[in-house]
């Protein structure tokens, strides 16, 4: 079970933040790695594959986004989380 507030109080930029990016990021990588050891344990749970797939397409969605808009706290967050990132393009 992950801890929302506390997720959402080590991500948030003030006091009320809790709808950033950076927290939506936050509270998605939690989920998914919370459902990802449930996956672990239940294989044929093809409900809970089709959820987590769906929260990596969002996750990915909102780091691409954050990665146009704010490149130092991508880069950021993304160490702060373990998330592994491609290689940016740069136009």
């Amino acid at each position: 079970m992950i801890d929302k507030k506390q997720t959402i109080q080590d991500n948030a930029k003030s006091d009320k933040d809790t709808g950033s990016t950076t927290v939506q990021i936050a509270l998605l990588s939690a989920r998914i790695s919370n459902l990802s050891s449930h996956l672990t344990a239940n294989k044929k749970d093809k409900h809970g594959q089709r959820g987590l797939q769906l929260m990596n397409g969002q996750r990915r969605r909102l780091l691409k986004y954050l990665e146009r808009t704010n490149y130092d706290e991508y880069i950021t967050l993304t160490d702060k989380l373990g998330i592994r990132r491609g290689q940016r393009i740069v136009r």
